[in-house]
């Protein structure tokens, strides 16, 4: 269970809610140029892009559950379970793991149009990051300024949607959410207008009638729904602090409460964080379900050129 969104006014912001029922060690982590990643299946990359991201704690590999690069690339994954397929090796072709791609794509390419000739030439395959962690059923948003896309691999080998929204939840399929989305069309931040008869004199009695219909509830069809509605409605000044508040304020409106979604195992997803980052200037905001303050970690402030992933919590 997650939401991603991106945001642009004047400059260009992309981030998550994390949504589970348990911490995964996430700290967040800078990739400097000179820390090498080593790829089970696709090569040693000595020098890469820079990144920044919430990852899992581990010295020899960034776990990157969303991650933005130096150029202002950004990539996260989300739940996927029922979908998500993964490949056997076959040691054809350009192979990457699950738990790699974020940091393959962010290390190598500088834009959407950039990283897409090489997406349609990769393979997903299902290989373990160690025996006791298996590949996360995922699917991934990729993103600049300029573009969006969804990329899911499924049985049928991985597809590469085009996303005018903006906004990527969990299961179904990214063309269910394209589709349902036309359900929701005359939903509006203004007062409605009565268009059921013009034989009734129908009046709204309260303010934010024009979006009755909206739904409310935590599945992901909604979250996306709901999500795509408070970012295609934001309205915010185009200064820093104002843009970063007005992106916590969409991600708190699909934010879940601890108890208000109970798993199958009993226990309750909540929204772990929530994040921003200013592409522009490598600003990785974050804040934590018992912090709600604001925290900020500076992709600049560190060594670009360093040789060793750092970690700030």
């Amino acid at each position: 269970m997650c939401t991603c969104i991106t945001y642009q006014n004047k400059d260009f912001y992309f981030g998550r809610n994390l949504d589970l029922d348990c911490s995964f060690g996430e700290q967040v982590v800078v990739a400097p140029r000179n820390f090498p990643l080593e790829f089970r299946r696709a090569g040693r990359e000595a020098h890469h892009y820079a990144m920044i991201g919430m990852a899992s704690a581990n010295d020899s590999f960034p776990l990157y559950a969303e991650a933005v690069n130096e150029k202002g690339l950004c990539m996260a994954g989300l739940n996927f379970p029922g979908n998500a397929y993964y490949r056997e090796v076959s040691g054809e072709g350009i192979e990457i793991a699950s738990f790699e791609i974020i940091a393959w794509i962010l290390g190598k390419y500088a834009s959407v149009a950039e990283a897409e000739v090489s997406l349609r030439k990769i393979k997903i395959v299902d290989i373990a990051f160690l025996p006791q962690m298996p590949p996360a059923p995922l699917h991934w948003m990729l993103a600049d300024k300029e573009r969006c896309l969804v990329l899911e691999a499924v049985r049928e080998g991985l597809k590469i949607h085009e996303n005018p929204f903006g906004v990527l939840t969990n299961n179904p399929p990214f063309e269910y959410h394209k589709i349902n989305m036309n359900n929701y069309l005359n939903l509006s931040a203004r007062n409605p207008e009565n268009r059921f008869s013009d034989r009734l004199e129908l009046k709204g009695y309260s303010q934010g009638m024009g979006a009755v219909g909206l739904p409310g509830d935590a599945s992901s069809a909604s979250r996306f729904v709901r999500a795509a509605f408070l970012r295609w409605n934001s309205v915010s000044p185009e200064d820093e602090d104002s843009n970063v508040s007005q992106f916590f304020h969409i991600l708190d409106g699909v934010a879940m409460v601890r108890g208000a979604v109970v798993t199958e195992a009993g226990t309750y997803d909540i929204t772990t964080y929530s994040c921003c980052v200013n592409t522009r200037t490598g600003t990785y905001y974050y804040k934590t379900y018992d912090d709600s303050r604001i925290r900020k970690v500076d992709l600049y402030r560190e060594d670009p050129e360093g040789s060793a992933l750092r970690f700030f919590q």
